[in-house]
């Protein structure tokens, strides 16, 4: 609740001339939830308010915003990773990074050995689970669910490849739609 709080007031208070540091928006909710909430709260910033600001978030997907929005950039911390540990070079990079650290970084916080190792067996079999087993694309659902205009619908479109869908996913992708329109 806290973390709502403070995400409200600045949402309701920052103008074009703030500068806004957002620190994991929608951490500690469902991840549909949490991204969904951060995905929303960053469009918001950037084109209800235009202000200026540091977004840092542990959902990749929302990278993918600086590709729809010339106004973004996605900038990372280098890294550098040496057998299982990895250390932060303490320079800002430009671009999305390469891969999550998640593990690593817990590591180096004190998770105990045995939690990470079995984390890293649990991640490996979430890898490796087969695509029919996997849900539409997590950055496609949720841009569908997000959709507050034709432009919005405009650029969703564009950026579903019907090549890369399942049948299952692309009638999915229709009644999703079908719904949005129904809510015109």
């Amino acid at each position: 609740m806290v973390e709502m709080t403070e995400t409200a007031n600045i949402l309701n208070n920052a103008t074009a001339n703030s500068l806004v540091l957002m620190d994991e928006i929608g951490r500690g909710t469902s991840t549909y939830d949490g991204l969904s909430l951060a995905w929303a709260c960053a469009q918001y910033l950037a084109i209800k308010l235009q202000s200026y600001t540091l977004f840092a978030t542990h959902y990749f997907e929302l990278t993918q915003l600086a590709e729809d929005m010339p106004e973004l950039a996605n900038v990372h911390l280098d890294a550098v990773e040496h057998e299982e540990t990895i250390r932060f070079m303490h320079a800002v990079q430009e671009g999305a990074a390469n891969k999550s650290y998640g593990l690593q970084v817990a590591q180096l916080a004190g998770v105990p050995r045995s939690v990470i190792q079995q984390a890293k067996r649990k991640l490996a079999e979430l890898e490796n689970q087969p695509a029919s087993n996997n849900p539409p694309p997590a950055r496609q659902e949720q841009q569908l669910n997000l959709l507050n205009s034709a432009d919005d619908l405009r650029l969703c479109l564009k950026q579903i490849n019907p090549d890369d869908l399942t049948p299952k996913q692309a009638l999915e992708y229709l009644y999703q739609l079908k719904t949005l329109a129904a809510e015109d």
